[in-house]
């Protein structure tokens, strides 16, 4: 069986939060891969605050050593928001089973997402621990001890936060860019 773990966001920056969850998934034996899907907007914001290729770039060099991940530049490439069940669609035409990455954080809004009913049906959850939120039982837990988000990051870049072949490039980027 072709299985994978979709592994998706808005990752504005990349952080080492990220590589923790790929470095779990990738010890799992039931994962066949790993698709890290950097999304164009997500679909509960207006904005980004890095652009989607350059996101994409950074993805693509931070995971390039990890030999069961691929970087999709699938959402990226429609220029739109995608739901995730959208992209499940699209990923079940190559692979047999999905198992679906999200964080702790993402469980209160998750009956929110677009056609969630259908996508909850089209895949099994996997979630990744954050700091002071609770994940019941009846999921895939994924311990990770990073305590660091991308929204923190950007508001203070911190290199000791970030992977190391992509840390310059979001440090200048960043402060470049900040308002």
């Amino acid at each position: 069986m072709r299985t994978i773990a979709l592994f998706g966001g808005s990752f504005d920056p990349p952080h080492l939060g990220h590589e923790a969850i790929v470095k779990a998934l990738s010890e799992l034996n039931y994962i066949d891969k790993i698709v890290v899907m950097p999304t164009f907007l997500n679909p509960f914001k207006s904005s980004s605050f890095a652009p989607a290729k350059l996101r994409l770039k950074w993805l693509k060099k931070a995971f390039v050593a990890f030999n069961k991940v691929e970087v999709s530049s699938y959402e990226v490439s429609q220029n739109k928001s995608v739901p995730t069940v959208n992209t499940v669609e699209f990923l079940l035409e190559t692979y047999e089973k999905i198992y679906l990455v999200i964080g702790a954080d993402n469980l209160a809004s998750l009956e929110h997402w677009h056609g969630f009913d259908e996508l909850s049906q089209k895949v099994t959850l996997i979630v990744a621990t954050r700091e002071k939120k609770e994940v019941s039982q009846e999921f895939i837990t994924l311990k990770i001890d990073e305590k660091i988000s991308s929204s923190e990051l950007r508001e203070k870049i911190d290199i000791n936060y970030l992977p190391k072949k992509i840390a310059k490039e979001i440090i200048k980027y960043y402060k470049e860019n900040n308002e």
